[in-house]
Protein backbone atom coordinates (compact mmCIF):
# COMPACT_ATOMS: atom_id res chain seq x y z
CA UNK A 1 0.00 0.00 0.00
CA UNK A 2 2.83 2.23 0.97
CA UNK A 3 4.60 1.52 -2.19
CA UNK A 4 1.20 2.32 -4.28
CA UNK A 5 1.01 5.58 -2.38
CA UNK A 6 4.67 6.72 -3.09
CA UNK A 7 4.43 5.41 -6.91
CA UNK A 8 1.41 7.34 -7.41
CA UNK A 9 2.53 10.34 -6.28
CA UNK A 10 5.52 10.30 -8.31
CA UNK A 11 8.68 8.73 -6.37
CA UNK A 12 10.82 5.66 -7.84
CA UNK A 13 9.91 2.98 -5.44
CA UNK A 14 11.43 -0.03 -5.10
CA UNK A 15 10.18 -3.39 -3.03
CA UNK A 16 12.56 -5.91 -1.04
CA UNK A 17 11.06 -9.18 -0.56
CA UNK A 18 12.74 -11.52 1.99
CA UNK A 19 10.63 -14.63 -0.09
CA UNK A 20 11.21 -15.82 -3.20
CA UNK A 21 7.11 -14.42 -4.04
CA UNK A 22 5.49 -11.41 -2.22
CA UNK A 23 2.58 -11.63 -0.15
CA UNK A 24 2.48 -14.92 1.34
CA UNK A 25 1.57 -13.83 4.16
CA UNK A 26 -2.14 -12.34 2.54
CA UNK A 27 -1.92 -15.57 0.39
CA UNK A 28 -2.24 -17.69 3.60
CA UNK A 29 -5.04 -15.54 4.85
CA UNK A 30 -7.13 -15.63 1.84
CA UNK A 31 -6.97 -19.86 2.68
CA UNK A 32 -10.52 -18.55 4.26
CA UNK A 33 -11.13 -16.22 1.84
CA UNK A 34 -9.78 -13.43 2.30
CA UNK A 35 -11.64 -11.72 5.34
CA UNK A 36 -10.58 -7.94 3.90
CA UNK A 37 -12.50 -5.84 6.60
CA UNK A 38 -15.90 -5.39 8.39
CA UNK A 39 -19.38 -3.56 7.73
CA UNK A 40 -19.95 -2.69 11.28
CA UNK A 41 -19.82 1.10 12.05
CA UNK A 42 -16.89 2.58 13.43
CA UNK A 43 -17.61 3.26 16.98
CA UNK A 44 -17.99 -0.75 17.12
CA UNK A 45 -15.05 -1.12 14.64
CA UNK A 46 -12.15 1.17 16.68
CA UNK A 47 -12.50 -0.68 20.20
CA UNK A 48 -11.60 -3.73 18.32
CA UNK A 49 -8.09 -2.22 18.55
CA UNK A 50 -7.80 -2.11 22.24
CA UNK A 51 -5.10 -0.16 23.69
CA UNK A 52 -3.97 1.35 20.14
CA UNK A 53 -7.75 2.37 19.64
CA UNK A 54 -6.10 6.53 19.06
CA UNK A 55 -3.73 5.61 16.25
CA UNK A 56 -6.20 3.49 14.57
CA UNK A 57 -9.17 6.27 14.93
CA UNK A 58 -7.06 8.34 12.97
CA UNK A 59 -5.74 5.65 10.42
CA UNK A 60 -9.14 4.55 9.69
CA UNK A 61 -10.32 8.59 9.15
CA UNK A 62 -7.52 8.41 6.52
CA UNK A 63 -8.29 4.97 4.94
CA UNK A 64 -12.38 3.23 6.31
CA UNK A 65 -13.87 0.22 5.15
CA UNK A 66 -15.34 1.92 2.34
CA UNK A 67 -11.88 2.87 0.89
CA UNK A 68 -10.68 -0.23 0.57
CA UNK A 69 -13.75 -1.55 -0.60
CA UNK A 70 -13.30 0.90 -3.08
CA UNK A 71 -9.61 0.07 -3.50
CA UNK A 72 -10.32 -3.49 -4.21
CA UNK A 73 -13.01 -2.44 -7.03
CA UNK A 74 -10.28 -0.60 -8.62
CA UNK A 75 -8.07 -3.37 -9.17
CA UNK A 76 -11.81 -5.62 -10.51
CA UNK A 77 -12.33 -7.55 -7.44
CA UNK A 78 -16.02 -6.65 -6.08
CA UNK A 79 -16.58 -7.76 -2.54
CA UNK A 80 -19.92 -9.03 -0.32
CA UNK A 81 -20.68 -8.46 2.98
CA UNK A 82 -21.43 -12.18 4.47
CA UNK A 83 -24.14 -12.83 6.58
CA UNK A 84 -21.70 -11.90 10.06
CA UNK A 85 -20.66 -8.56 8.61
CA UNK A 86 -17.65 -9.34 7.24
CA UNK A 87 -16.22 -8.34 3.89
CA UNK A 88 -14.93 -10.96 1.24
CA UNK A 89 -14.04 -10.62 -2.69
CA UNK A 90 -16.60 -12.64 -4.45
CA UNK A 91 -14.43 -14.75 -5.78
CA UNK A 92 -12.98 -15.55 -2.44
CA UNK A 93 -9.65 -15.87 -3.20
CA UNK A 94 -6.44 -13.84 -2.27
CA UNK A 95 -4.45 -15.03 -5.73
CA UNK A 96 -6.47 -12.89 -7.81
CA UNK A 97 -6.21 -9.98 -5.77
CA UNK A 98 -2.22 -10.22 -5.47
CA UNK A 99 -2.07 -10.32 -9.36
CA UNK A 100 -4.30 -7.64 -9.76
CA UNK A 101 -2.20 -5.38 -7.42
CA UNK A 102 1.27 -6.20 -8.76
CA UNK A 103 0.10 -5.68 -12.39
CA UNK A 104 -0.81 -2.35 -11.00
CA UNK A 105 2.21 -1.73 -9.19
CA UNK A 106 4.59 -2.70 -12.26
CA UNK A 107 2.42 -0.11 -14.17
CA UNK A 108 3.31 2.41 -11.80
CA UNK A 109 7.08 1.82 -12.37
CA UNK A 110 7.64 -0.18 -8.75
CA UNK A 111 9.93 -2.81 -9.00
CA UNK A 112 10.42 -5.47 -6.76
CA UNK A 113 13.25 -7.49 -5.69
CA UNK A 114 12.85 -10.92 -4.12
CA UNK A 115 15.20 -13.18 -1.75
CA UNK A 116 16.42 -10.07 -0.74
CA UNK A 117 16.61 -10.53 3.49
CA UNK A 118 17.34 -6.90 4.92
CA UNK A 119 20.58 -7.40 7.53
CA UNK A 120 20.85 -4.04 8.71
CA UNK A 121 23.06 -0.93 7.62
CA UNK A 122 26.19 -0.16 6.32
CA UNK A 123 28.44 2.19 8.11
CA UNK A 124 27.20 5.07 6.27
CA UNK A 125 23.53 4.20 6.98
CA UNK A 126 22.83 2.14 3.86
CA UNK A 127 21.04 -0.61 3.85
CA UNK A 128 22.42 -4.13 3.83
CA UNK A 129 20.41 -7.11 2.07
CA UNK A 130 21.16 -10.67 1.09
CA UNK A 131 20.76 -11.92 -1.87
CA UNK A 132 22.05 -15.72 -2.65
CA UNK A 133 25.75 -15.28 -2.05
CA UNK A 134 25.90 -11.79 -2.47
CA UNK A 135 25.47 -8.70 -0.51
CA UNK A 136 23.66 -5.67 -1.73
CA UNK A 137 23.52 -2.42 -0.56
CA UNK A 138 20.59 0.21 -1.55
CA UNK A 139 20.47 3.96 -0.27
CA UNK A 140 16.95 5.60 -0.69
CA UNK A 141 15.80 8.45 0.91
CA UNK A 142 13.44 6.92 2.47
CA UNK A 143 12.61 3.59 4.07
CA UNK A 144 9.80 1.24 4.71
CA UNK A 145 10.17 -1.49 6.81
CA UNK A 146 6.97 -3.43 7.23
CA UNK A 147 8.58 -6.88 8.41
CA UNK A 148 5.96 -8.50 10.17
CA UNK A 149 5.69 -9.88 13.22
CA UNK A 150 7.02 -13.88 14.47
CA UNK A 151 4.01 -15.58 13.47
CA UNK A 152 3.76 -18.22 10.63
CA UNK A 153 7.63 -17.54 10.07
CA UNK A 154 7.53 -20.10 6.67
CA UNK A 155 6.18 -17.13 5.00
CA UNK A 156 8.60 -14.28 5.71
CA UNK A 157 7.55 -13.18 9.12
CA UNK A 158 10.28 -14.72 11.81
CA UNK A 159 10.81 -11.38 14.06
CA UNK A 160 14.67 -11.40 13.08
CA UNK A 161 14.26 -7.44 12.91
CA UNK A 162 13.99 -7.15 16.81
CA UNK A 163 17.77 -6.93 17.49
CA UNK A 164 18.61 -4.92 14.94
CA UNK A 165 16.04 -2.03 15.52
CA UNK A 166 16.88 -2.47 19.67
CA UNK A 167 20.70 -1.69 18.31
CA UNK A 168 19.25 1.55 17.58
CA UNK A 169 18.01 1.89 21.03
CA UNK A 170 14.13 1.54 19.84
CA UNK A 171 11.94 -0.13 22.63
CA UNK A 172 10.46 -3.24 21.26
CA UNK A 173 7.73 -4.71 23.29
CA UNK A 174 8.09 -8.84 23.53
CA UNK A 175 6.50 -10.42 20.46
CA UNK A 176 4.00 -12.41 21.52
CA UNK A 177 1.41 -14.95 20.12
CA UNK A 178 -2.25 -13.47 19.37
CA UNK A 179 -5.33 -14.93 17.56
CA UNK A 180 -3.72 -18.70 18.70
CA UNK A 181 -5.15 -21.19 20.21
CA UNK A 182 -5.03 -22.44 23.98
CA UNK A 183 -3.96 -25.98 25.54
CA UNK A 184 -6.12 -27.89 28.33
CA UNK A 185 -5.81 -30.92 29.99
CA UNK A 186 -8.80 -33.02 28.56
CA UNK A 187 -9.69 -36.52 30.09
CA UNK A 188 -8.45 -39.37 27.25
CA UNK A 189 -12.36 -39.81 27.05
CA UNK A 190 -13.14 -36.14 25.51
CA UNK A 191 -9.72 -35.97 23.59
CA UNK A 192 -10.46 -39.22 21.80
CA UNK A 193 -14.22 -38.62 21.53
CA UNK A 194 -14.29 -34.75 20.45
CA UNK A 195 -11.13 -33.90 18.99
CA UNK A 196 -11.42 -32.20 15.51
CA UNK A 197 -15.30 -31.62 16.62
CA UNK A 198 -17.05 -27.87 16.67
CA UNK A 199 -18.44 -26.82 19.24
CA UNK A 200 -21.41 -24.39 18.46
CA UNK A 201 -23.78 -21.54 19.16
CA UNK A 202 -22.39 -20.95 22.60
CA UNK A 203 -21.17 -18.06 24.60
CA UNK A 204 -17.39 -17.23 25.63
CA UNK A 205 -16.38 -14.71 28.17
CA UNK A 206 -12.98 -13.82 29.70
CA UNK A 207 -11.66 -10.72 32.57
CA UNK A 208 -9.50 -8.91 30.62
CA UNK A 209 -6.84 -7.04 32.75
CA UNK A 210 -8.87 -3.90 33.84
CA UNK A 211 -11.26 -6.38 35.40
CA UNK A 212 -14.05 -5.66 32.48
CA UNK A 213 -15.63 -8.89 31.34
CA UNK A 214 -15.42 -9.71 27.89
CA UNK A 215 -18.05 -11.32 26.33
CA UNK A 216 -19.42 -12.90 22.96
CA UNK A 217 -21.28 -15.48 21.56
CA UNK A 218 -19.67 -18.06 18.91
CA UNK A 219 -17.94 -21.30 18.42
CA UNK A 220 -14.66 -22.66 18.69
CA UNK A 221 -12.87 -26.29 17.92
CA UNK A 222 -11.52 -28.58 20.09
CA UNK A 223 -8.27 -29.80 19.25
CA UNK A 224 -6.10 -32.80 20.55
CA UNK A 225 -4.43 -30.08 23.25
CA UNK A 226 -7.53 -27.76 23.48
CA UNK A 227 -8.99 -25.13 22.06
CA UNK A 228 -9.01 -23.12 18.28
CA UNK A 229 -11.73 -20.94 16.52
CA UNK A 230 -12.22 -17.85 15.93
CA UNK A 231 -14.52 -17.01 18.96
CA UNK A 232 -11.79 -18.01 21.11
CA UNK A 233 -9.23 -15.98 19.13
CA UNK A 234 -11.57 -12.75 20.20
CA UNK A 235 -10.53 -13.49 23.88
CA UNK A 236 -6.72 -14.22 22.92
CA UNK A 237 -5.71 -11.42 24.68
CA UNK A 238 -6.93 -11.38 27.92
CA UNK A 239 -6.40 -14.86 27.89
CA UNK A 240 -2.82 -14.76 27.40
CA UNK A 241 -2.22 -12.09 29.48
CA UNK A 242 -3.99 -14.27 32.43
CA UNK A 243 -1.85 -17.21 31.60
CA UNK A 244 1.68 -15.04 31.26
CA UNK A 245 0.59 -13.04 34.69
CA UNK A 246 -0.88 -16.93 36.73
CA UNK A 247 0.53 -19.85 34.15
CA UNK A 248 -3.18 -20.27 33.36
CA UNK A 249 -6.80 -18.38 32.68
CA UNK A 250 -9.93 -19.45 32.74
CA UNK A 251 -12.59 -19.47 30.24
CA UNK A 252 -16.17 -19.20 30.96
CA UNK A 253 -18.61 -21.11 28.84
CA UNK A 254 -22.49 -20.60 28.35
CA UNK A 255 -23.60 -23.91 26.75
CA UNK A 256 -27.16 -22.09 26.13
CA UNK A 257 -26.58 -18.48 25.40
CA UNK A 258 -30.69 -18.41 24.64
CA UNK A 259 -32.04 -20.01 27.26
CA UNK A 260 -32.29 -17.43 30.73
CA UNK A 261 -31.22 -18.84 33.66
CA UNK A 262 -35.27 -18.89 34.79
CA UNK A 263 -36.32 -20.95 32.14
CA UNK A 264 -33.05 -23.35 32.21
CA UNK A 265 -33.69 -23.79 36.00
CA UNK A 266 -37.33 -24.36 35.35
CA UNK A 267 -36.66 -27.28 32.80
CA UNK A 268 -34.39 -28.89 34.97
CA UNK A 269 -37.05 -29.16 37.82
CA UNK A 270 -38.94 -31.41 35.48
CA UNK A 271 -36.21 -34.46 35.46
CA UNK A 272 -37.88 -37.81 35.47
CA UNK A 273 -35.79 -41.03 36.37
CA UNK A 274 -34.12 -40.62 33.26
CA UNK A 275 -30.67 -41.11 32.52
CA UNK A 276 -28.92 -37.96 33.05
CA UNK A 277 -27.49 -37.39 29.49
CA UNK A 278 -31.05 -38.31 27.96
CA UNK A 279 -32.58 -35.64 29.94
CA UNK A 280 -30.29 -33.05 28.67
CA UNK A 281 -30.81 -34.04 24.93
CA UNK A 282 -34.68 -34.10 25.08
CA UNK A 283 -35.15 -31.33 27.44
CA UNK A 284 -32.30 -28.98 26.43
CA UNK A 285 -31.07 -30.12 23.04
CA UNK A 286 -27.40 -30.17 24.85
CA UNK A 287 -25.88 -33.61 23.08
CA UNK A 288 -22.44 -33.94 21.54
CA UNK A 289 -19.31 -31.63 22.79
CA UNK A 290 -21.51 -29.43 24.84
CA UNK A 291 -22.47 -32.13 26.82
CA UNK A 292 -19.03 -33.67 26.98
CA UNK A 293 -17.86 -29.83 28.15
CA UNK A 294 -20.20 -29.90 30.78
CA UNK A 295 -19.60 -33.56 32.09
CA UNK A 296 -15.85 -32.41 31.82
CA UNK A 297 -15.59 -29.60 34.00
CA UNK A 298 -18.90 -29.74 36.30
CA UNK A 299 -18.46 -31.73 39.81
CA UNK A 300 -20.31 -34.61 39.74
CA UNK A 301 -22.22 -33.14 42.76
CA UNK A 302 -23.08 -30.86 40.86
CA UNK A 303 -25.17 -32.58 38.52
CA UNK A 304 -27.96 -33.39 40.12
CA UNK A 305 -29.32 -30.59 41.84
CA UNK A 306 -30.76 -28.51 39.58
CA UNK A 307 -29.94 -24.73 40.36
CA UNK A 308 -26.29 -25.78 40.39
CA UNK A 309 -26.72 -27.63 37.12
CA UNK A 310 -28.07 -24.55 35.72
CA UNK A 311 -25.31 -22.28 37.34
CA UNK A 312 -23.04 -25.02 35.56
CA UNK A 313 -24.45 -24.99 32.29
CA UNK A 314 -24.62 -20.84 31.80
CA UNK A 315 -21.11 -20.38 33.83
CA UNK A 316 -18.76 -23.18 33.32
CA UNK A 317 -15.43 -22.10 34.14
CA UNK A 318 -12.63 -24.17 31.39
CA UNK A 319 -9.53 -23.62 32.70
CA UNK A 320 -6.36 -22.85 30.22
CA UNK A 321 -3.30 -23.83 31.36
CA UNK A 322 -0.73 -22.87 28.48
CA UNK A 323 -0.47 -20.74 24.70
CA UNK A 324 -0.73 -22.47 21.62
CA UNK A 325 3.11 -21.65 19.56
CA UNK A 326 3.56 -17.98 18.00
CA UNK A 327 4.68 -19.96 15.10
CA UNK A 328 0.87 -21.69 14.48
CA UNK A 329 -0.93 -18.12 15.83
CA UNK A 330 -2.49 -16.24 13.15
CA UNK A 331 -1.28 -12.95 14.56
CA UNK A 332 1.49 -11.60 16.79
CA UNK A 333 1.26 -8.58 19.93
CA UNK A 334 4.02 -6.82 20.78
CA UNK A 335 6.50 -4.81 18.78
CA UNK A 336 8.21 -1.73 18.22
CA UNK A 337 6.31 0.74 21.11
CA UNK A 338 4.00 3.52 19.15
CA UNK A 339 5.73 5.94 21.21
CA UNK A 340 8.65 5.49 19.20
CA UNK A 341 6.85 6.69 16.20
CA UNK A 342 5.67 10.11 15.00
CA UNK A 343 2.43 10.92 13.39
CA UNK A 344 3.85 10.28 9.69
CA UNK A 345 4.59 6.48 11.17
CA UNK A 346 8.30 7.71 11.02
CA UNK A 347 10.87 6.01 13.64
CA UNK A 348 11.52 9.39 15.56
CA UNK A 349 15.07 8.13 16.32
CA UNK A 350 16.01 7.86 12.51
CA UNK A 351 14.26 10.14 10.06
CA UNK A 352 13.54 8.90 7.17
CA UNK A 353 12.70 5.39 8.66
CA UNK A 354 8.71 4.54 8.39
CA UNK A 355 7.65 1.23 9.77
CA UNK A 356 4.16 0.15 9.66
CA UNK A 357 1.96 -3.32 9.68
CA UNK A 358 2.34 -6.39 12.25
CA UNK A 359 6.20 -5.56 13.20
CA UNK A 360 4.24 -2.78 15.47
CA UNK A 361 2.68 -3.19 19.01
CA UNK A 362 -0.69 -3.57 18.28
CA UNK A 363 -3.08 -6.79 17.95
CA UNK A 364 -6.68 -6.67 16.46
CA UNK A 365 -8.84 -9.97 16.47
CA UNK A 366 -9.85 -11.88 13.50
CA UNK A 367 -12.89 -10.53 11.38
CA UNK A 368 -11.45 -7.76 9.38
CA UNK A 369 -9.66 -5.67 11.44
CA UNK A 370 -6.41 -7.33 10.94
CA UNK A 371 -6.48 -6.99 7.57
CA UNK A 372 -8.18 -3.28 7.81
CA UNK A 373 -5.69 -2.18 9.83
CA UNK A 374 -2.75 -3.18 7.81
CA UNK A 375 -4.16 -1.78 5.10
CA UNK A 376 -4.82 1.48 6.81
CA UNK A 377 -1.22 2.25 8.16
CA UNK A 378 0.51 1.03 4.79
CA UNK A 379 -1.61 4.00 3.32
CA UNK A 380 -0.34 6.08 6.20
CA UNK A 381 2.98 5.37 6.07
CA UNK A 382 2.74 5.96 2.15
CA UNK A 383 1.34 9.18 2.72
CA UNK A 384 3.81 10.19 5.52
CA UNK A 385 6.89 9.56 3.24
CA UNK A 386 5.88 11.49 0.40
CA UNK A 387 5.19 14.48 2.78
CA UNK A 388 8.26 13.37 4.55
CA UNK A 389 10.41 13.53 0.88
CA UNK A 390 8.97 16.41 -0.35
CA UNK A 391 9.75 18.57 2.96
CA UNK A 392 13.14 17.13 2.78
CA UNK A 393 13.03 18.29 -1.49
CA UNK A 394 12.30 21.79 -0.46
CA UNK A 395 15.70 21.45 1.62
CA UNK A 396 17.63 20.77 -1.19
CA UNK A 397 17.28 17.31 -1.11
CA UNK A 398 18.76 15.15 -3.88
CA UNK A 399 16.02 14.13 -6.56
CA UNK A 400 13.07 11.36 -5.92
CA UNK A 401 14.80 8.26 -6.27
CA UNK A 402 18.81 8.86 -6.60
CA UNK A 403 20.78 6.91 -4.92
CA UNK A 404 18.35 3.90 -5.12
CA UNK A 405 20.38 1.59 -7.49
CA UNK A 406 21.62 -1.54 -5.91
CA UNK A 407 25.33 -2.35 -5.07
CA UNK A 408 25.87 -5.68 -5.42
CA UNK A 409 29.43 -7.25 -3.89
CA UNK A 410 30.13 -10.67 -4.53
CA UNK A 411 32.16 -12.91 -3.01
CA UNK A 412 34.99 -11.81 -4.12
CA UNK A 413 34.02 -8.28 -2.97
CA UNK A 414 34.40 -7.54 -6.62
CA UNK A 415 31.42 -4.15 -6.65
CA UNK A 416 29.27 -3.76 -9.31
CA UNK A 417 26.12 -1.87 -10.13
CA UNK A 418 23.00 -3.36 -11.16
Amino acid sequence: MAAEIAAAAGLRVAVFDHMPTPARKLLLAGRGGLNLTHSEPLDRFLPRYGAAEPLFRRLLAGFPPDDLRGWAAGLGIETFVGSSGRIFPVQMKASTLVRAWLRRLDGLGVTLHSRHRWTGWDDAGALDFRHGEESVTVAPRATLLALGGASWPRTGSDGGWVPLLEGLGVEVAPLAPSNMGFEVPWSDHLRDRFAGQPVKSVGLSAVDRSGAVRRLKGEFVITGTGIEGGAVYALSAPLRDAIAAEGWATLTLDLLPDMPDAELVRRLRHRSAESLSTFLKKSLSLTGPRAALLREFAPAADLSDPVTLARRIKRLAVVLTGVRPIERAISSAGGVRLSELDERLMLARRPGLFLAGEMLDWEAPTGGYLLQGCFAMGTAAGRGMVEWLGREENNSSPAPGEGMEPTAAGRTNADRRS
